[in-house]
């Protein structure tokens, strides 16, 4: 996976959310757009066929579909989402997902 750190502050800018990561053949590539004590807030575009192995995480995580379609698991239970979509997985509870079609998303995590 590629991690892009945000070199400009992008605070009080208009900006396409789609356009925030470029999808790349055969990747994940991501870029942080916020990332404080309490909570990050990143956008990443996965590859048809790309996606996250199954895990946990200790906050909830909610994911917003900004372009393309993702199958999510979580808990084993699948939840096709595409853009516009949204859901959130619920902390310490295992969960996964992988790119049905090349998709884009903002992954927002905050921080109990």
């Amino acid at each position: 996976m590629c991690a892009k750190e945000v070199k400009e502050d992008i605070r009080g800018v208009a900006m396409e959310m789609a356009g925030l990561v470029e999808y790349q053949k055969d990747s994940v590539v991501s870029r942080t757009l916020i990332s404080k004590k309490v909570g990050t807030i990143t956008a990443f575009a996965f590859d048809e066929g790309q996606g996250l192995s199954e895990h946990t995480a200790p906050y909830d995580a909610t994911v917003l579909v900004l372009d393309g379609e993702v199958e999510i698991t979580i808990e084993g239970e699948p939840l096709t989402l595409r853009a516009g979509g949204m859901a959130i997985m619920p902390a310490n509870r295992p969960h996964a997902l992988v790119a049905t079609r090349r998709f884009k998303m903002l992954l927002i995590m905050i921080r109990e």
